[in-house]
């Protein structure tokens, strides 16, 4: 059977009936006059003035040719690779981004006294009966000269140190911190990424590990104790080596013993040892060094003659003696079986009185 599309007598002889069709393509005397065929002559073809059929290269030594294409979009993510690391590692105003949260853990134990607190026997001359190996104030810190470690040279090493000591004499010997309640001086060397803990830990000071402003500052409530005596003394050391995470970390391990009254006593009032030890762990990568701050990323503290049934979250809380002597009641017993107590919040017993 046929196609219902032809007429019934076939198709017309001499084409396909369908003329109309190809009219438009169909190309006139005048067009074809002025269709120009351009072809090379024989010197242009030996002068290599005709593209090449294959795509430009570059040569890279040994390594072989790479299309220039190639290199060029290699170069390009190079360069949005570097913008990347730029901007992922400062901040939009310029500032690094530093570790955020609650990156201190603070130990906190009281000591308490094995028997009456009593006086010392010269007030003029508070620390006479001490050992001797202490120092007054940055004497007795033992600050070490700055060597270079495996990734940090020894202008690096010598710069963390120096922070380091200024951050000691701002938090544990400054009359303004150990018994005026002031803290500017103290968050000034922290980064910006634990600035938010200090501030939580300075405005509601809980003993959970993270929030003790103790951790931090040595300090005594103002409304309860007053310096007997500007002068602190203190022995202890640092050392510097480099932390698993690749950062310059100094520990430095002393024990500060303050003069102390109570606040408002008359001159001539009997005067309180007190006995502080802090055992504190700083990082410092590049940043840190660069803008003179610190991360405290560990302290202990170990301070008395102080009640174990006080907090010492917000100050710590020295026994004053009188002149009679101060008896404070021996530390309680430890259930491990109660866990209504946490478990860190211990108590030890201060040697000597």
């Amino acid at each position: 059977m046929g196609d219902p599309r032809e007429p019934p007598e076939g198709p017309p002889e001499g084409g396909s009936g369908n003329e109309d069709e190809f009219r438009s393509v169909v190309f006139d005397e005048s067009f074809v006059r002025a269709a120009r065929i351009q072809e090379l002559s024989a010197r242009e073809r030996l002068a290599g003035s005709f593209g090449k059929a294959t795509r430009a290269r570059v040569r890279l030594g040994p390594l072989g040719t790479v299309p220039r294409q190639a290199l060029a979009l290699l170069l390009i993510v190079l360069v949005a690779f570097g913008a990347a690391v730029y901007f992922g590692v400062n901040s939009p105003n310029g500032v690094p981004v530093r570790p955020e949260g609650s990156q201190l853990t603070v130990s906190l134990v009281a000591l308490s006294p094995a028997s009456a607190v009593r006086p010392v026997a010269d007030p003029a001359h508070p620390f006479a009966a001490l050992p001797s190996g202490y120092g007054v104030g940055t004497t007795g810190l033992n600050t070490p000269t700055g060597a270079a470690t495996e990734h940090y040279s020894k202008a690096e090493v010598t710069k963390a140190l120096d922070t380091v000591q200024r951050y000691l004499v701002a938090s544990s010997l400054a009359p303004a911190a150990l018994v005026q309640g002031a803290t500017a001086d103290v968050r000034t060397f922290v980064t910006p990424g634990e600035q938010a803990q200090f501030d939580a830990g300075t405005a509601q000071p809980v003993d959970d590990r993270h929030h003790a402003v103790t951790g931090w500052i040595v300090r005594f409530d103002p409304a309860q104790v007053a310096l007997a005596s500007d002068t602190v003394e203190v022995v202890g050391a640092m050392r510097v080596d480099e932390a698993d995470n690749g950062a310059l970390q100094i520990t430095t391990d002393h024990t500060f013993v303050y003069a102390l009254k109570p606040a408002g006593a008359a001159a001539g009032a009997p005067v309180t040892l007190q006995t502080v030890r802090r055992e504190l762990t700083f990082q410092f990568d590049r940043v840190d060094l660069a803008t003179a701050q610190l991360r405290l990323v560990d302290a202990v503290l170990q301070a008395g003659p102080d009640p174990c049934t006080a907090s010492l979250a917000g100050f710590l809380q020295p026994v004053l003696a009188t002149a009679q002597g101060t008896a404070v009641a021996p530390p309680s017993l430890v259930d491990p079986g109660n866990h209504a107590r946490p478990a860190w919040q211990v108590c030890g017993v201060l040697a000597g009185s």
